[in-house]
């Protein structure tokens, strides 16, 4: 497989959906332009950009529909450089110290649609360069946070109470006994009106994890 991606990459050069720099899917440097998420959105709820930037914009779809995975490590520095921000200050004044990360889940159908969570390889990749970093005592967990119920494309759903409605029931935890009392950071790649990663911290907090935040690539 790594073979058959080198040859494409050949005959496809991978280049900046931005300013055209071979070798990669969307530069740093072009990164460094795209305005952050300005929109209101929860405390406990932290984006990075603004998801009305075509750049961020083309970049997810690539990401969710298109399979750039790579797409999925670039997000993962940004995001990891947000929590380093934000841990600083939650370990000490709110003792959020050895945090679980946790994907927000797709359904069965749609990951089998797609193949892969998009959440997970940004999870996944957020881990290895933790691993480098050695920064938080941070873990990482798949099969805690399920989803349940297929429900109807969020997106499609303007009304932010119709989007509630649409997730209650959806997800569910499994081995609950491992976030007993733990702190838990969220990933997902968009939040729009919250209210996916609103009814995943309810489930989460049923199943008494202590603090719940989240952090997503736009809003």
């Amino acid at each position: 497989m790594r073979f058959l991606d080198t040859i494409l990459d050949i005959i496809f050069p991978v280049k900046c959906i931005l300013c055209g720099q071979t070798g990669i899917d969307l530069c740093l440097k072009c990164l460094k332009d795209v305005p952050g998420a300005e929109r209101e959105s929860a405390k406990w709820i932290f984006p990075i950009y603004d998801y009305r930037h075509p750049a961020i914009k083309k970049s997810l779809w690539l990401l969710k529909y298109k399979g750039k995975k790579r797409l999925a490590k670039i997000f993962a520095e940004i995001i990891y450089e947000k929590i380093l921000e934000e841990f600083s200050e939650l370990s000490v004044l709110q003792n959020f110290t050895e945090p679980i990360l946790i994907p927000v889940p797709l359904s069965s159908k749609r990951y089998q649609e797609r193949g892969y969570n998009q959440a997970q390889l940004i999870c996944q990749e957020i881990i290895k360069i933790n691993s480098l970093r050695e920064k938080i005592d941070m873990q990482l967990e798949n099969n805690i946070l399920i989803k349940i119920k297929e429900t109807e494309h969020q997106a499609r759903i303007k009304n932010r109470n119709e989007r509630l409605k649409n997730l209650i029931g959806s997800f569910a935890v499994k081995n609950s006994e491992l976030i007993k009392n733990r702190n838990i950071i969220l990933i997902d790649d968009i939040t729009t009106t919250g209210a996916t990663l609103t009814e995943a911290k309810k489930v989460l907090k049923q199943a008494d994890a202590r603090k719940v935040i989240a952090f997503t690539v736009a809003h």
